[in-house]
């Protein structure tokens, strides 16, 4: 388990073992996921993409101990999880911030619920708000601002609990073109310094591909694993590049047998 502190902690090491998934449908037992096996290293940022209902939403609340698997487990640096804990940050698409709090009070609320003392909160706050640009804005609140801007917040509220894992659904999906570029630049800036290992679940390959180590293509439901695909890749990515289109377009064709396969 990490500790909170200015400078915060570095990655984790995920194992997904055999992991299965059913739910109750009707009275019967539909499979979410099958048979899923998946290391994610230290500092890696992967990605995951598939069909709409592949079960990429399902297999990161397992991660984050949100969901508990049918069969098989996971492991964070070799030992089991078994609920929500301190070490994985969770980001949804949804910006979870509490109205009633301003910017600043949001980013120190998990520091100061774990009794880390008021200074040291006030430090790791600054910091964070500086990372993700908005040491301006630390007085408002979340009514106050924008959608990039929220979720801005939210990713630094998620880091300033100083995880080693950060588990992110959609986390960009409900903001306009433009934004979601420059959400996309941040986080792979942000990521440059904090090293985190950061499980990504996304339904634009052209996103996968400009942030990821790797991306993991899952099957039409229930959700298996398909390809895997290593990015080798500059740090910085140039998304007009000819390789970072010839791995667009790849992923594009595997992901598109998956999709036909839905609509057959």
């Amino acid at each position: 388990m990490s500790t909170v502190g200015v400078g915060g902690a570095g990655g984790a090491r995920v194992q997904i073992e055999g992991v299965h998934k059913s739910f109750t449908l009707d009275g019967r037992s539909a499979p979410a996921l099958i048979d899923i096996s998946l290391e994610v290293q230290t500092g890696e940022l992967l990605c995951l993409l598939g069909p709409s209902g592949c079960g990429k939403s399902t297999l990161l609340n397992i991660v984050a101990g949100f969901l508990p698997p049918t069969g098989g487990r996971v492991l964070v640096d070799g030992s089991p999880i078994t609920g929500p804990g301190p070490e994985r940050g969770v980001v949804f698409q949804e910006y979870v911030l509490f109205p009633w709090l301003t910017v600043a009070q949001n980013i120190e609320f998990g520091p100061r619920l774990m009794g880390v003392p008021a200074a040291r909160c006030r430090e790791i706050t600054a910091r964070y708000l500086e990372m993700v640009g908005l040491s301006e804005h630390a007085t408002k609140f979340p009514v106050q601002l924008s959608g990039g801007m929220k979720q801005r917040v939210a990713i630094a509220r998620a880091l300033a609990n100083s995880p080693s894992i950060v588990l992110m659904d959609e986390p960009f999906g409900a903001l306009d073109a433009q934004t979601r570029e420059v959400m996309q630049e941040e986080l792979s800036r942000i990521q440059r310094v904090e090293h985190k290992t950061i499980v990504f679940v996304t339904h634009s390959i052209r996103e996968a591909v400009y942030l990821a180590d790797r991306v993991v293509v899952m099957t039409s439901s229930p959700g298996r694993i398909k390809e895997v695909f290593p990015i080798k890749l500059p740090e910085t990515r140039n998304r007009f590049a000819p390789e970072f289109t010839h791995y667009e377009s790849e992923i594009t064709r595997v992901v598109k047998e998956e999709v036909a396969k839905v609509h057959e």
